[in-house]
């Protein structure tokens, strides 16, 4: 089970910017409430995706056999979707599968290479063009609107070179799409050429849709324990749902964070010491970042509230960023991801005589990268730098499924607690709108317009 530590957010340990179990008692009304909007809107409007935990054995059964079907025709496995239809899947997929797993020899893996492409530089697609077979690829185009112009273009080049390569009849079978049944452009093309379509629940939105079939259907073609995923994101729904803020991980790590922003820390550090939740801090960016991030309270008062997150690696950055969250401004939060068991161990058995290296003689991989986690929790703690331990018993499916819905109820008590709109992305859509002004879309004349009249003065190029 996920496990917290926030002693390093207590003033009686780190000082000044830390916080007291007074303050806690005294905000109790207030967290309270936020607990009772986010419970109480369970299943409703955008809160869809607490229901997700509840998707039925017998649909499971049925992508798991899908899964099974599609793995056994194919050697790449290509998902194109952006945001968190890319990032959701790309989190788990990495946590999960064999680190090197698209570099193993086909014998020693259980699935198809899989590639998560979720920008569109000219040079990625051509990239993943020279190293995929056409012919033994599969592709997951995965768009919860139908209408985003870089997952429709990724999937209408790729359609073409399979018709020329297949055939247009085996063409329709390489294609397989997620989105919301009855609405949008890609939805009409699947229906049109009678791809395999699976759903997004209207009130599941994208950042919030890893358990929906956004991510069911790669995590069951890559042979992803989707059982045990949901397992682990169900037991973090009770606990959030528990009205004891002493218990419930999210609901108090989210009040902690939302003090904390009051208190002038806008930056929220989130460091795993395991490879394989490395991205796992690029799901929790786009999360925590573009959900929180508002103009305006659900009040209309201007707040330009939100918490600048920011992506780590231990022990990686240990020689890079940590300089600046020990010794730079007292701006940040910062969240370590321990892991009690790698599973894997890499024993230092010789050290060739070098006497100043005898403390590593006999020690292991495992026992350095836990001692350097805690000395740097150590060191900030020193320099009175607020942080939070999350702790997993091992990287395995039902920890990842835990680990996911804890930020997803953190993100939404925040919201709740701040008193904005969780779910939606106003900021976003200016630059869509001028996107498509400027690729000529039709009912886009009079914004392409005003970008026109956007006169940029020579004097202020070089």
């Amino acid at each position: 089970m996920l496990k917290l530590d926030y002693n390093f957010m207590m003033k009686e340990h780190i000082g000044a910017h830390g916080f007291t179990v007074e303050e806690i008692q005294k905000d109790l009304p207030k967290i309270q409430s936020a607990l009772r909007t986010v419970v109480d809107n369970s299943g409703k409007g955008w809160q869809e995706w607490t229901e997700l935990v509840n998707t039925p054995k017998k649909e499971l059964d049925e992508l798991t056999a899908f899964g099974a079907d599609i793995r056994k025709k194919c050697e790449h496995f290509v998902v194109f979707g952006i945001g968190g239809s890319g990032l959701g899947p790309l989190a788990v997929a990495s946590a999960l599968l064999h680190f090197r797993h698209n570099e193993l020899p086909i014998e020693r893996r259980n699935a198809p290479k899989y590639y998560i492409e979720d920008n569109i530089d000219p040079n990625r697609m051509q990239g993943l063009l020279d190293v995929i077979d056409l012919k033994k690829a599969y592709f997951n185009v995965i768009t919860k609107s139908g209408e985003t112009s870089e997952t429709l273009s990724q999937f209408f080049i790729v359609y073409e070179l399979l018709k020329k390569s297949l055939g247009e009849k085996e063409a329709r079978t390489r294609i397989i799409v997620t989105t919301t049944i009855g609405k949008g452009t890609l939805y009409e093309i699947a229906k049109k050429e009678g791809f395999r379509v699976f759903d997004i629940g209207k009130g599941v939105g994208g950042r919030f849709s890893v358990f929906s079939n956004v991510g069911l259907v790669p995590f069951a073609v890559l042979e992803i324990d989707v059982y045990s995923l949901i397992e682990g994101a169900k037991a973090s729904r009770v606990n959030s749902e528990l009205s004891d803020i002493q218990k419930n991980i999210a609901l108090i790590t989210a009040y902690l964070q939302v003090k904390s922003m009051a208190n002038g820390k806008n930056i929220s550090v989130l460091m795993p010491y395991s490879d394989p939740l490395k991205f796992m801090a690029d799901f929790y960016a786009q999360l925590w970042g573009e959900s929180l991030a508002k103009e305006v309270d659900n009040d209309g008062k201007k707040v330009n509230c939100g918490q600048s997150p920011v992506k780590a690696l231990g022990t990686t950055d240990q020689h890079s960023q940590v300089q600046l969250f020990m010794e730079g401004p007292f701006d940040k939060v910062t969240t370590f991801l321990a892991v009690s068991d790698y599973t894997a161990n890499a024993p230092i058995n010789d050290i060739l005589g070098v006497e100043n290296c005898d403390f590593l003689k006999g020690r292991s991989l495992n026992e350095l990268i836990s001692a350097q986690m805690k000395a740097t929790i150590f060191a900030l703690k020193k320099q009175g730098r607020p942080s939070f331990t999350l702790t997993l018993d091992q990287v395995n499916a039902f920890a990842v499924g835990e680990l996911l819905q804890y930020f997803m109820y953190q993100t939404a008590f925040a919201g709740a607690l701040l008193n904005i709109d969780t779910y939606n992305q106003p900021g976003v859509e200016e630059g869509k709108k001028a996107t498509f002004a400027m690729m000529n879309r039709k009912g886009y004349e009079d914004k392409l317009k005003e970008v026109e009249a956007v006169k940029l003065k020579s004097d202020y190029m070089i």
